[in-house]
Parts: structure tokens; sequence; C-alpha cells
């Protein structure tokens, strides 16, 4: 009886001490998120367009941010075409900048690497920075090892394109490549349409066309982190791609010319797993790409469907991507050294960002198995890809994300080929 009098006002004591640990323990982790949120909500700011404010070469560079009813912002700068930010809500409603990316032009003039850039005349790269055209020997610079990578030296990236903001949510972007620039022939006019759709989705369709036969392969390439800009480690992210081929590469990361089964591979992503479960396996294609450096060959597909989703495994922000391209190009981030400094204030450390760019194969100028990159005088480059940015139990409006394509609407008929040729 003793003892049931003693234990009964203890585990009073012990209730009432479980209670106001748990409480006080409620009420850190609520201050902490509280604090989280401010530290997001400081960084998850669009740069102050005067740092992108220049003259290169006689052309005026400037910021360009479009905005839509949700609260999403998107920031460009016409040098190199380059998508600076894109601010979507988390999980938690909070802001995020989910473009690695940088506060001012000198700083994405001095850390090169095409962050954000619209890249061209060829994405990806061009073995042995030659090839032929009707029997014509074609020489480039050599920029990547032996091979020519995104347009030579100079490419698309490093040019001022010249801009035009129609509306809020609208930026169209051009650029005249003359004849001979970078070793290609034929004057290309390009032009880009960066659209922010009221669902979140960021809609990018190129065209182009030529006075000489030429190649032609469009991208974007941005470096993403979807728990936000400055965040750590893109590992964690849950990563899917329609593909049950890739292109395998040889050591200066040139493809082969087969395509491989991803059935039984570090390569197959048919369902969602994390980008780093298996990046360190004893794998000769990671070998040689340092990881992820590939292109994945889609599954025959239609705009409407999803080719690849990847989610954020902090913010719960996932990035469905739907193009009209039969390759995408899967970069894990692996040369990032960490040298600049991003958005918020950290390091482009290692695996940090990685890309996900839509494209024809690399190399397909000198594969014949591959699809076609020719371009004709007569003929018209179209193709659209479009990024959407949802979290779990989000819901918009009707947005189509297909169609005819047009310059002003930026829709693109699925089942059309992407070249006139192709």
């Amino acid at each position: 009886m003793i003892m049931n009098k003693i234990i009964k006002p203890t585990l009073v004591v012990l209730i009432f001490v479980s209670a106001t640990c748990l409480f006080a323990c409620e009420q850190t982790q609520k201050k902490n998120e509280k604090n989280d949120v401010a530290v997001t909500s400081s960084k998850s700011k669009l740069p102050d367009g005067k740092n992108f404010q220049a003259t290169i070469r006689g052309k005026q560079t400037a910021l360009y941010v479009l905005k839509n009813k949700n609260g999403a912002q998107a920031a460009f700068t016409n040098f190199g075409g380059r998508l600076v930010s894109l601010l979507v809500p988390d999980q938690r409603g909070v802001m995020t900048d989910v473009v690695v990316g940088f506060d001012s032009l000198a700083t994405y003039q001095a850390a090169a690497d095409f962050y954000g850039a619209s890249i061209g005349r060829y994405g990806n790269r061009i073995g042995h920075a030659k090839f032929s055209l009707d029997g014509k020997l074609f020489s480039l610079p050599a920029n990547n090892g032996p091979n020519t990578l995104h347009g030579g030296k100079e490419g698309f990236d490093s040019k001022v394109w010249d801009a035009k903001q129609p509306d809020e949510h609208t930026l169209e972007i051009s650029y005249l490549s003359a004849d001979g620039e970078q070793g290609f022939p034929g004057n290309l006019k390009v032009k880009v349409i960066y659209e922010l759709l009221e669902n979140n989705s960021l809609r990018m369709a190129y065209s182009a066309s030529t006075d000489k036969k030429t190649v032609v392969n469009l991208t974007n390439h941005t470096y993403w982190n979807l728990n936000g800009c400055g965040s750590g480690t893109i590992l964690n992210h849950m990563l899917q791609i329609e593909a049950d081929a890739y292109t395998p590469v040889d050591t200066t990361l040139i493809p082969t010319g087969k395509l491989a089964s991803v059935a039984g591979t570090p390569f197959d992503f048919r369902k969602s797993v994390t980008i780093g479960v298996r990046i360190e396996q004893a794998d000769e294609q990671l070998k040689n790409g340092k990881g992820y450096d590939h292109n994945f060959v889609l599954n025959k597909h239609e705009i409407p469907k999803p080719v690849a989703a990847i989610t954020g495994d902090k913010s719960g922000i996932t990035m469905q991507i739907y193009t009209s391209e039969p390759g995408i190009q899967f970069y894990s981030g692996n040369f990032m050294k960490g040298k600049s400094t991003v958005k918020g204030g950290a390091k482009n450390y290692y695996r940090t960002g990685f890309c996900l760019e839509t494209q024809h194969y690399p190399d397909s100028p000198n594969q014949p198995t591959f699809p076609s990159t020719v371009l004709k005088p007569g003929q018209i480059y179209q193709t659209i890809t479009t990024y959407k940015f949802t979290v779990k139990g989000q819901k918009f409006a009707s947005n189509k994300l297909s169609g005819q394509f047009s310059p002003k609407k930026a829709c693109y008929i699925p089942k059309s080929r992407i070249l006139a040729n192709r």
C-alpha cells in the first residue's frame, strides 16, 4: 500500500514532466519551422535587376521578370538567354527558387558552365569537333577535350539575344547566328519563347530557319535544385525517366552509336528512385561520366504525358517534363566545384544541382542511325519543352500543354515532326 501511494504521485509527476517536455519540443519545432520559413523566404527573392544591366559588345543586357496569378515568378537575362530564377511554392506554401544560379551578370560571365543558358547551335557534344554534310567536312572549335560542346567556345550562351516582353507572362528572345559562326554553315535565325503559365508551368518553345543546309539541336541548360538554390545535395531527389534505353558513351562522353537497355543497370529510372542510390556503383558508364552525364532515349510519347518527373526530398516540389524531343540528357552536377557563390550565399558545390536537357541525341551529325538534326532551307525547326511544378494535393484550373504550334501561343502538335526531314 505504501508503495502504491508513492508510485501514483510519481506517475503523475512523470506524466506532467513528459507532457511539459512534449509541449516544449512542439513549440521548439514550430519555432524552428518558422525560422526555416523565414530563412527560405529571405533567400527566395529575385535578384536585383540592376546587377544585370551592362553593355556587352555594343548590346544592352537586362533582367526580365515573368509572373502568373499564383505568385510564381521567373527571371531571365538576355545574356545567353538564361533562366536566372524560378520561384514556385513548396509543400508549405513557401516560395522557393528552384534554379541554381547567380545574383549578377558578372558572376555568370566568370562562372561559365552554361548556367541557365539557351544552348546552340548544337546542344551536347559533337565528336572530334567535326561533321560532314553532303560530303563537305565542317570543322568546329574543340572546347571539351577533342570534342565540341554546346556550340563551341562561343556558343549561344555567350551571346546577347534580342529580347521583347509582350506581356507579364511571356518573353521572346531571338538571335541571328551568322554563316560560319563557330564553324557551322548557314545564317540561322533562332527564336525562343518563354511563357510562365497559370498552372505553374514554364514553357520553352524554340523555332529556327536557315539559308543553308546545317545541323541544329537547341536546348536549355538550367541547373535545378527542387529544395531551393544553395540548399545542398541533389542526391536524395526522387527521379523517374520514361526511357527503356540510353546511349552509352566512350571516355570522352561521345556516344558509341549503340543503344543500351537500362534494365539491370544504374540507368534504370523507369520507377522513381533517388539519384544517389546507385551513382557510386562500379559501372564503366558511370566512371566515364564521373556520374550521370548521359542521354536517355525517351519512350514513344506525346506532349500530354510527362517524359520525366523529379521530386525534392525536403521541399516536396515535383517537376514534370513534357517535350517533343526524342532524348533527354541527365547530368548530376559532377563537375560543380564550389568556386562560385550562388543566390542566397552558398557555393555551387559538387552535385548541388542537376540538369535535365531535352534534346536530339549527342553527336547525331556523325551517327547515321540517330534521329537527324539536319535543317534545310525552307524548313522550320520547331520544338517545345514544358517544366511543370506541383506539390502533393495542389490543384489548378485546366491549362492545356499541347496544340497547334505558333510563335504566339508556343504550342505544338505532338504527332508532327520536329524537323521536316526527321
